[in-house]
C-alpha cells in the first residue's frame, strides 16, 4: 500500500470506519499476493477470504466482486508507482531536467522490477472479462506521464528543450494530429510545441516498451547480460530524443 494510506485512514472519523478500512487494506494486501502467485485472470474473492480468515460471505462487505478487487489493485498499484516516481524526481534539482527524466525513468523500472505481478496488471495483457472503470482509475493511471510532461514542458519554459531532437521539426504534423495534440496542451495547461509534445508521446511509449521488454523477458536469457547498462543507454538516447540538452 501507499504511503498515502495512513494518513487517510487518521482522517477517517470513527472506529467502525477506521476498522473498516484497515480491513480493505488487509484485502488489498492479500490480493497483491494471490497476484504475484496467480495471476490476474485467476484472482478469486473466496481465496483471499480464506486467507483473511473470514467466510467468503464476510468479505463481500467490504469488496462487492471481484471486479471491485481488481480495480482496488490496479488504483493501488498505479498509486505506489506514481508515489515512487514523484519521490525519485523531487529528489533532482528542479532545473536539472534531464536528470528528473532519467530519474522518473529509473524509478518506473526499479519498481516494475521489484513488482513484475503488478506492472503486468497495469501494462501487460487485459485481463478477459475486465474493464477497468475510468472515473476510478485514470488519475492514477496518468500519474507517470503527467510527471514526464511536466518535465518536458518544464525544460521548454526555461529555455532547455530543442524542437525534440535533431530531425523532429522535419517530420509533417498533420492538422488531425495537431487537433489532438492541442486538446492535449490545453488540457493540461502546457507551452510545449507539437513536435515537442508528439516526441514526447514516443518517449513515453518507448521508456514502458523497453521496461516491459525486460519486465517480461523479450530479450530472452542470454542477450543483454548489462541490463543496466542498456537501460542507461536507452535513457540516453531517449533524452536526446525529447530534445533534453545534457
Amino acid at each position: 500500500m501507499t504511503d498515502a494510506a495512513p494518513a487517510a485512514e487518521a482522517a477517517l472519523r470513527t472506529p467502525r470506519e477506521r476498522a473498516r478500512a484497515r480491513t480493505i487494506e488487509d484485502i488489498v494486501r492479500i490480493g497483491r499476493e494471490h497476484l504475484a502467485l496467480h495471476g490476474a485472470a485467476a484472482l478469486s474473492l473466496r481465496a483471499v477470504a480464506r486467507d483473511l480468515g473470514v467466510v467468503s460471505s464476510a468479505v463481500y462487505r467490504y469488496v462487492e466482486s471481484r471486479e471491485e478487487l481488481l480495480t482496488l489493485l490496479l488504483v493501488d498499484a498505479y498509486n505506489e508507482l506514481g508515489d515512487a516516481v514523484d519521490a525519485a524526481v523531487g529528489a533532482r534539482p528542479e532545473n536539472d531536467f534531464t536528470g528528473r527524466f532519467e530519474a522518473l525513468g529509473a524509478a518506473v523500472r526499479n519498481w516494475a522490477l521489484a513488482q513484475p505481478a503488478s506492472y503486468a496488471l497495469l501494462f501487460g495483457s487485459p485481463v478477459p472479462g475486465y474493464q477497468a472503470p475510468a472515473e476510478r482509475t485514470t488519475g492514477p493511471g496518468t500519474r507517470v506521464v503527467v510527471a514526464l510532461v511536466a518535465i518536458l514542458d518544464g525544460a521548454w519554459r526555461a529555455g532547455n528543450l530543442s524542437e525534440a531532437g535533431p530531425h523532429a521539426a522535419d517530420v509533417d504534423v498533420t492538422a488531425l494530429l495537431a487537433a489532438d495534440l492541442a486538446n492535449i496542451r490545453g488540457e493540461m495547461g502546457l507551452a510545449v510545441p507539437d513536435p515537442v509534445l508528439a516526441s514526447g508521446v514516443l518517449v513515453w511509449t518507448s521508456l514502458f516498451g523497453a521496461i516491459s521488454f525486460e519486465v517480461f523477458g523479450q530479450y530472452g536469457p542470454d542477450a543483454f547480460v548489462a541490463r543496466d547498462e542498456l537501460f542507461a543507454h536507452h535513457l540516453g538516447v531517449l533524452a536526446r530524443l525529447a530534445g533534453l540538452r545534457t
